[in-house]
């Protein structure tokens, strides 16, 4: 049984994609990081939104996710 989470990414387009785990297609496309927070919260309101690191830091690349 899949987690109950949804992460939100930003595609290389500059949109951001809300996705399941697992999953090779986005649930949906949004023009902002806020936007696809919002929309992950309406798609599953129980689930976790964890979202991608924008930036890079020196401790840690794209790879690492923050819970909002």
């Amino acid at each position: 049984m899949a987690k109950n989470e949804l992460f939100i990414e930003r595609r290389e387009q500059g949109d951001y994609a809300v996705r399941k785990p697992g999953s090779e297609r986005a649930s949906d496309v949004l023009p902002t990081q806020a936007a696809a927070i919002e929309r992950a919260r309406e798609i599953n309101p129980d689930s976790a939104v964890l979202v991608e690191r924008v930036r890079d830091t020196s401790v840690g690349g794209r790879d690492k996710w923050r819970k909002v």
